[in-house]
Formats: structure tokens, sequence, C-alpha cells
């Protein structure tokens, strides 16, 4: 307001003067969650390179990490659910790329990446994956030869663990029935391919070793991407091939590919097909030198035979076996007759056994204990019945018997007499019965036993 706005207003009126503006506090906590939010609200998605340091895994799952590069440093943390989903395990000193949103951890006043998703700079996260779990393993000593278990000379029963719908099945039975018609094939149906496929065929090797008799086990699948045969890099599947009781053959994917499964195996296959022909090679070469025995076993035979015939074609030349055929026959005719006689004595020796047996038969049911167990129990019941009649005589004689006899008792009980009127005198203590008067004195006390109950008394005098 100029001076001349203010001529003619009253002195009460003038405006006030102008008052500073109020400064706004913040605590610490408002200041940070400010920050916090204006963090996340513009930076909900960044990609950030660099090293991995002071990496640590904690027992809730989640990592715990820190980026850094020449000349700044990032904390990071990778929550239990985005951590489920790596291929490989992050390590202090690899370079990686990570994506993920910017905080604030507000108990620190830090601010920190969470990370969503992470990969390796470089070299991809299969491939790393595959390499950090093939030096543990190695380390472990899984790959030993040592440890890897010879193939069967010939197997009876094979173990097969694959999918029903992949090529890989019907290229092994393909080449087990054309080499091996006669093998008995065990096929544990399984996934080999995406989520859970692992665990499944895990649980396909540990199924089939329990089956009996299964002498080597077959595990794999047809070709494919690295992502495609991941199954079969898995630890879960290393460790199931190392603990079946069978030795067992990889053959997953063609013969450029390699798992950590064939490591694992006691013997690598390029393909299922020649997993199937390494089962069934031995058979095949113990098959040819049983053939090739059995023609050299053949010549000797024939050679020896013609050794034989040659000599007896020399010895029937001699003058000292003119005649033989003759006497050979007589020898057959005679051997005849005794064998017909042998049979005359066998037939007649076997009608007298089967006579006695027929005896002996007709004895023995007569001595039939079901039998002799009937009459008993027939003599048992009569026995019994006759007891029963006998104790109820005698009972109803003895109760007769008893009945009189208290009579008798009750009339000569001395109680009876009280009950016509009498009594009975005692002595004090009741030791006594008091017959006579004179073996009272006045003074002394009786005790006087009526039919209904009993008296005290005090003699006064005696007559």
């Amino acid at each position: 307001m100029t001076p001349s706005d203010r001529i003619g207003l009253p002195f009460e009126d003038d405006p006030p003067e102008p008052t500073p503006a109020r400064r706004r506090l913040l605590t610490v906590t408002e200041l940070t969650a400010a920050v916090r939010s204006l963090l996340e609200s513009h930076l909900t998605e960044v990609w950030v390179e660099g090293e991995i340091s002071n990496c640590r895994l904690w027992n809730t799952g989640h990592l715990y990490f820190t980026l850094k590069d020449p000349s700044a440093q990032l904390r990071a943390v990778m929550f239990r659910s985005a951590v489920r989903g790596l291929r490989f395990k992050p390590e202090d000193g690899l370079q990686v790329v990570a994506r993920g949103r910017i905080s604030v951890y507000e108990p620190k006043g830090e601010y920190q990446l969470v990370c969503e998703h992470m990969q390796p700079h470089g070299l991809g996260a299969l491939q790393l994956a595959f390499e950090q779990l093939k030096r543990r393993l190695a380390a472990e000593g899984l790959f030993d030869e040592a440890r890897k278990r010879p193939l069967p000379l010939l197997p009876r029963k094979i173990g097969v663990v694959t999918s029903l719908d992949g090529a890989a099945l019907r290229d092994i039975l393909n080449v087990l029935g054309r080499r091996y018609p006669n093998a008995h094939v065990v096929v544990r149906p399984a996934r080999v391919q995406g989520e859970g496929a692992a665990a499944d065929v895990a649980r396909g090797l540990e199924a089939v070793g329990r089956v009996g008799g299964v002498d080597v086990i077959i595990v794999g699948r047809g070709g494919g991407s690295i992502e495609d045969l991941w199954a079969f890099n898995e630890e879960i599947v290393a460790r199931a091939i190392v603990a079946a009781p069978v030795p067992v053959i990889s053959a997953v994917g063609h013969e450029i590919d390699f798992t950590i499964a064939d490591f694992a195996a006691d013997l690598r296959a390029p393909t299922p097909s020649a997993a199937a022909e390494l089962v069934v090679a031995r058979k095949d070469e113990y098959a040819g030198r049983i053939a090739r025995t059995i023609e050299r076993l053949g010549a000797g035979a024939r050679r020896a035979i013609g050794r034989r015939r040659a000599a007896v074609r020399a010895l029937e030349l001699g003058r000292g076996f003119a005649g033989w055929p003759g006497r050979l026959a007589s020898r057959a005719r005679h051997a005849d007759e005794l064998a017909h006689d042998l049979r005359g004595a066998a037939a007649a020796a076997m009608v007298r056994r089967e006579r006695r047996f027929r005896e002996l038969r007709l004895r023995l049911e007569a001595c039939d204990l079901r039998r002799r167990l009937g009459v008993i129990r027939v003599r048992l019941t009569g026995a019994a019945a006759r007891l029963d009649a006998a104790v109820t005589r005698r009972r109803t004689d003895a109760g007769g018997r008893l009945r009189v006899l208290a009579g008798q008792l009750e009339s000569l009980s001395p109680l009876a007499v009280l009950a016509r009127g009498y009594a009975v005198c005692w002595d004090e203590a009741r030791t006594r019965v008091i017959r006579r008067a004179a073996a009272l004195a006045p003074g002394d006390r009786v005790r006087v036993t009526l039919n209904e109950g009993e008296i005290a008394c005090e003699v006064k005098e005696t007559g």
C-alpha cells in the first residue's frame, strides 16, 4: 500500500506489519521417507553393471551384496523369491548386470538396489551355473574315474528313465529289439524338460534302482538347446546317478552336448541309440565268441569221430574180431530177456506194494481218531447226564436229612427253653452257669439271659 492510499484512513485501521514465513521442520524419518518416495517413483527400473563383493546368503534366503566399479559402490539386496530364480551362484569377484529398483533402507539411511534379476556379464547364466556346479561336484569326487562301475557282461534286465513321448525311448527300444530281443526292459516315465523335470528324473532313477534284478540303467533324452537339456545339469540328478545301486549310462542330447549327468554317470553315450548299443555290445561279443567256439568244437568233434571210425574199421579187418556182429546180437538178445524179466519183477513188486498199502490204509482208517473221538464224546455225554442226576439226587437227600436234624437240634436248643419262659443265670464274667443258690452270696453280681435280652442283677439273699 502506497502512502497516498493511506490518506483518509483512521489510525486504528492501519494494516498490520507482514509476519515472516514459518519454517517447516522435518524429522529424520520424514525426510528419509520423502527421499525413498522420490527415488522409488523416479528410478523404478534400472540396469546396473558392476562387480560383486561382500556377497552373503542369509538363512532367510535373502542375498545381500555390494556392486562396485573403480570409482563407486552400491549396496544391493535380492529377496528369496528372486534368488530361487537364479541359474548360477553369485559370488565375490563376479562381473554381473543387475536389474532392479532404487530404494532406501531407512534404519541406516542408505540407498540400495532391490535386485529383481541378475545375469553374468559376458558369459551366459546357464553356462556359468554349469561351470560352477561342475567344479563343485568334481571337488567332491563325484566325477572320479575310480568311482565309476563297469557295465555288466550280460544284462538281463535294463532300466530306462526318459519321456514316453520322446524319440529317445523309441530309439533305445528299436536297438534293443533288433540286437537283444529277449532283454527285459523296465521303463520309468519322467519329465525331461521344464519346471520340476530334474526332480522327476531323480525320482525315476531311485524307483528303477529299487526294482529287483535291474543290471543297468539308461537315463537321457534327445537333443535340444541348453535350456531344454538343463534338467540334466541339476545337482539332484547328478547325486541320484551316483547313488544308483547299478551302473548308469547317460545319453543326453547329441554327440556334441555335454551335461553334468554325463560326468556323473558311469558311462556317457553320445546318443540314446548309442547307449542301447553299448548295453548289448558285450552280448554281441559273447555271442560271436560262443559261435566261434561252437564251430571249433564241431570241427574237433568231427575230426575225432573220423579218427575213431578209421580205427574201428581197422579193427574190423583183424582176424580176432571175426564174427563179432553175431556175438553182439546174442548179447543184445540176452540183454532184452533180462530187461523183460526185470520189468516183470518190478510189476509184481508194485502189485505187492499196492496190496500192502491198501491193507495198511484200512487198518489206519479203523484207528481213525475222528471215529474214536466220536464214540468217546457220546460216552462222556451219557456219563455227564448220569453224574448230574446223581448229584441232584444226593443234594435232595442231604437237604431232607439237614431239615430233620435242624428240627431235632432246634428242639434241644437252650434258646427254645428260654422261649418258654426260662432264664439262664451266669456269674458276672459270664464264665460259668449258676445252678445252685449256695454258690452265691449276698452282694454278688450276676447276669441273667432271657429269651430276648439280658439283665444284670445283685444278690440280696440266698435260700
